[in-house]
Formats: C-alpha cells, sequence, structure tokens
C-alpha cells in the first residue's frame, strides 16, 4: 500500500504495518547473515544466497528474470552468478528456445548446502522459540499462513510495479 492507495481511516492498518515491519526485518536479517557457518558451509555473502535461494526454488531460471524478481542489476546478478557457477552450487544450460541465453539450475551441492543451511536456520529458531512463552510460540505457528500469503501479496506488488 502507499500513500495513493491509503484510505480515509487505515490509521490502524498503517500502525500495525510499522509495528510488524521492524520486527520482520530482524527475523530477515538473522537469516541472512547465519545459518552458513553454522552448517559448517563455505562463507556465501547474502546477496549469493538470495540468489542460489531463488535458483533453487525456480529451476531453470533465467538471469534476466533472477534480475528483476530479485530487484537486482543484471551485472550484479551475472557476477553473482559466475561465482556460484565457479564454487559448483549453479550451472548453466543453453536456453533451447534462444541459443543466446542461458536457464540457471542448482547442482546437488547446492541442493544438500541449503538443506544443511535451513537446518542451521531451524535449529536458531528452535533455541529462540524455546525460551518464548507457550503463548508467544502458539501466535507465531498460527501466523505462519499468513506470513506467507504476505509474502507472496509483497511479491505480487514488485511484479505489478516492473
Amino acid at each position: 500500500m502507499t500513500k495513493r492507495d491509503a484510505v480515509p481511516g487505515d490509521e490502524n492498518l498503517l500502525r500495525e504495518a510499522r509495528e510488524l515491519t521492524p520486527a520482520l526485518h530482524t527475523l530477515a536479517r538473522v537469516l541472512r547473515l547465519r545459518g552458513v557457518a553454522e552448517a559448517g558451509l563455505f562463507p556465501l555473502p547474502p546477496s549469493d544466497l538470495e540468489v542460489l535461494r531463488y535458483v533453487l526454488d525456480s529451476p531453470g531460471t533465467g538471469t534476466g528474470t533472477l534480475a528483476r524478481e530479485l530487484g537486482l542489476h543484471a551485472s550484479n546478478v551475472s557476477t553473482t552468478v559466475r561465482g556460484l557457477v565457479a564454487q559448483g552450487l549453479i550451472r548453466r544450460e543453453p536456453d533451447p528456445h534462444d541459443r543466446r541465453a542461458v536457464r540457471l539450475y542448482p547442482t546437488l551441492d547446492a541442493e544438500h548446502g541449503m538443506t544443511r543451511i535451513e537446518a542451521a536456520w531451524a535449529e536458531l529458531f528452535a533455541d529462540a522459540l524455546a525460551a518464548l512463552s507457550p503463548d508467544h510460540r502458539t501466535a507465531l505457528a498460527a501466523a505462519t499462513p499468513a506470513l506467507r500469503a504476505l509474502g507472496s501479496r509483497l511479491r505480487g506488488h514488485r511484479k505489478a510495479d516492473t
């Protein structure tokens, strides 16, 4: 929602968004900065992890789509992809419909590595969840579908803006 989309009387909605956004940012930061070392893997910059996660979720994607979806410059994506290819985490294949273009696919090492990273994230969160009250844990579990829907909606806004 932008100011132009705001409906008069949405002050409560804006207040809720202002309270939720920093909390989600903190969680996202933990995920960006932790997990790789805990999984015993070679450190990857957050942008590399973001590109790798996208390719794992959307095998066969092209670099242009990847740049657009992640909001990155094409040159940065190319550099990141080159590094991930050199590390054996992504492989390039010619696009069967356009030989000038390439499609990106995760390697088995990438799949196994991301599984280890996500397991490390789960352990980090489990430790933190254990310190919370049962009511907070229940509320967070109940919020999972809503958070997924929010993420989907936010991704949809990015697509509509491009």
